[in-house]
């Protein structure tokens, strides 16, 4: 599993993203999330994990997004300045979790895919798998897909709205390594505006949800 110093787990933690970071159109956002790290403080302890997969959704002429429709009970947040968490319950069984972005009523938001797991993994396996010591393959699935993912890190509706400005739920200006390669692809499981190639991920990363279609 991969684990980081305490050093250096400080230095992450203690580096929040400033506000003008989420101000910028979802595109450039969704593309520069790549490589940095999420952070949850759960129970005393710190959920984290680098965003290798996300997917772009604007307010303007993009059908694929739930602000298309216009303000709804359900999507209010995505109007909301950038700098705050959307999340949607979907299927009847999952959440997912996207930063919103851009001034207040553009209705654009970087859905979160997937993380690759750092620290507090014991927590997020066992809120996945009710267990801490899990197989190859159950690690390979902890959080390569945006509903996994917001299981592993107890992130459901009561979230929807917090400030990513706060000390609980936040992502990280700091990083560890070099800047990773970069490649995009068409948006996953969607039937409108298809061909926008607004999802971003990690070359090679083992935790990306998905690897058909890539560019």
């Amino acid at each position: 599993m991969n684990q980081i110093k305490n050093n250096l787990l400080n230095n992450l933690i203690s580096n929040p993203l400033a506000k003008d970071f989420y101000l910028r159109n979802s595109i450039e956002v969704a593309r520069d999330l790549i490589g940095k790290y999420f952070i949850k403080k759960y129970k005393l302890k710190f959920l984290l994990g680098k965003i290798v997969e996300t997917e772009a959704y604007s307010g303007e002429n993009d059908q694929a997004s739930h602000s298309f429709i216009g303000k709804t009970n359900r999507n209010k947040s995505m109007f909301e300045e950038g700098g705050v968490l959307y999340v949607y319950f979907t299927y009847g069984v999952h959440y997912c979790a996207n930063v919103v972005t851009g001034v207040k009523n553009s209705g654009e938001a970087v859905l979160i895919r997937a993380v690759e797991p750092i620290a507090g993994v014991d927590f997020i396996s066992m809120n996945r798998y009710n267990k801490i010591n899990l197989n190859k393959k159950e690690f390979a699935n902890l959080s390569n897909g945006p509903a996994k993912f917001c299981q592993g890190f107890r992130i459901d509706k009561k979230d929807d709205g917090t400030s990513l400005l706060g000390e609980r739920i936040y992502i990280s200006s700091a990083e560890l390594s070099e800047k990773p390669e970069i490649l995009s692809s068409k948006r996953i499981g969607i039937s409108k505006s298809k061909d926008l190639l607004w999802r971003f991920f990690i070359k090679d990363n083992k935790f990306v949800s998905h690897t058909k279609n890539q560019k």
